[in-house]
């Protein structure tokens, strides 16, 4: 390993700076944006962190040669078809007559094809473990940071975003589902290390640093969809360590013994949530029946989304649209109905418009059926490609495990580009395509 700290490429090191940027809350950061056609532009350093990954990419594509990227058409190909279907969609509520903010839409949109570039940047940047192991370690030394920090915020030492909240979740320096991200994937590494025993990847102590940032931070940040996705990441490298005779017992069982742990700790930090959401399925009496409930009203947001989603089932009602009113607000009523117990701020309104809260139920909602299938072409791809991929090299292998973290953390957050959950996802589409 220290052998290798000699032959770190200048991209590798432009990609391990940039990763504290790309998982950093806009509250930490200034603002470097503009106005311009009535709407803000908004610029941060997580976007020059982006472009300057992207810039190192380009460098080392002329330097060395683009021919990584074959590797990846899959991925290419059906991100492509999604980020263009993305774009299309910004005319659909114009062709409507819909009272539709196309410019913030269009901003919006360009950020996540912006995010993009990182996907493309990462093979040919990191074309041998060499040039991985400076990023990874930069991941996982970034999410101790924020665990730390979420741990004075939990003690009550240090403010959040909403100032001193102390023996609650927390999200550190990133946000709630965002901070869940960035310790997944710091824990998945861990996993894809230990699962796959080969140490040399990340450093010894580095794996175990990884294991317990990674385990506290993703039960500070309290997110269950998080939890998901390490048990979803946990499950499909245990399956490939026992295929390939390499999986033992010792480090399966630490594995599952973390996992567990993870689960009951971040159970215990959302008890309440779980509690109230056992009353709203009527396991129990709703000790508090007026409050709004985190996980009831997911609930009744995603029944509003797949209404929308009916609306206009193929074609969907645009980028973002299912959260503007005139989305949303003929499906009041029959959501109403469905839940007659819930409190009217459980529901979106023309103060409060709460959007879907869920990626793939949004995507039905905006992309209708057209953008659903490429989305799923795209996860599907990336996963066969990486599975593939990591008969040869654990690189990719990586990639699939974070990309199994942020399935899972997706699916309490609807389509927000720009986050660290974003570059995330794009980091680990672009880790699939690798075979250093």
């Amino acid at each position: 390993m220290e052998a290798a700290a000699t032959r770190v490429s200048a991209g590798s090191l432009v990609l391990a700076v940039a990763i504290p940027f790309l998982f950093l809350h806009v509250h930490y950061q200034p603002d470097l944006g503009f106005d311009a056609g009535g709407t803000h532009v908004g610029i941060s350093l997580s976007d020059l962190a982006v472009v300057a990954v992207a810039l190192a990419g380009l460098y080392a594509g002329f330097t060395a040669g683009f021919r990584p990227l074959r590797r990846g058409a899959p991925v290419w190909i059906t991100a492509g078809v999604f980020l263009g279907i993305v774009l299309l969609s910004l005319s659909y509520p114009l062709l409507r007559d819909q009272p539709y903010d196309w410019h913030a839409r269009l901003v919006s949109a360009l950020k996540l094809c912006e995010y993009a570039a990182l996907a493309l940047a990462v093979p040919l940047i990191l074309r041998s473990r060499d040039d991985a192991w400076l990023p990874f370690r930069a991941l996982v030394g970034w999410s101790a940071v924020a665990t730390a920090f979420g741990l004075l915020q939990f003690l009550g030492w240090v403010d959040e975003f909403n100032g001193r909240r102390p023996a609650q979740r927390e999200p550190s320096l990133l946000g709630i589902h965002d901070f869940a991200a960035l310790s997944g994937g710091a824990l998945a590494l861990a996993i894809v290390v230990l699962a796959l025993a080969d140490e040399e990847l990340l450093g010894r102590a580095w794996v175990y640093l990884a294991l317990a940032a990674g385990g506290l931070g993703l039960v500070l940040s309290g997110a269950m969809t998080g939890v998901i996705g390490i048990w979803l990441a946990l499950g499909v490298l245990l399956l490939v360590s026992w295929r390939r005779n390499r999986l033992t017992r010792s480090p399966a069982a630490l594995l599952v013994t973390v996992a567990v742990l993870v689960t009951l700790g971040t159970a215990g930090i959302r008890g309440t949530a779980l509690r109230d959401f056992a009353a709203f399925l009527g396991l129990h009496r709703n000790e508090t029946p007026r409050a709004v409930e985190s996980y009831a009203q997911r609930t009744v947001l995603a029944y509003i989304g797949l209404r929308i989603f009916m609306t206009q089932p193929l074609t969907g009602v645009g980028f973002q649209g299912s959260s503007d009113e005139w989305a949303f607000e003929p499906q009041l009523a029959a959501a109403h109905r469905r839940f007659p117990g819930q409190p009217a701020d459980a529901f979106p309104s023309a103060e409060n418009h709460a959007g879907v809260q869920n990626l793939y139920i949004e995507t039905l909602a905006d992309l209708g059926l057209i953008g659903a299938t490429a989305l799923v072409a795209l996860f599907a791809s990336a996963l066969w490609l990486g599975l593939r991929a990591g008969q040869a090299s654990m690189l990719p292998l990586v990639g699939v495990a974070w990309l199994l973290v942020a399935a899972g953390v997706w699916i309490g957050l609807g389509i927000v580009p720009g986050i660290p959950l974003a570059a995330l996802t794009w980091l680990a589409l672009g880790l699939v395509t690798l075979r250093g």
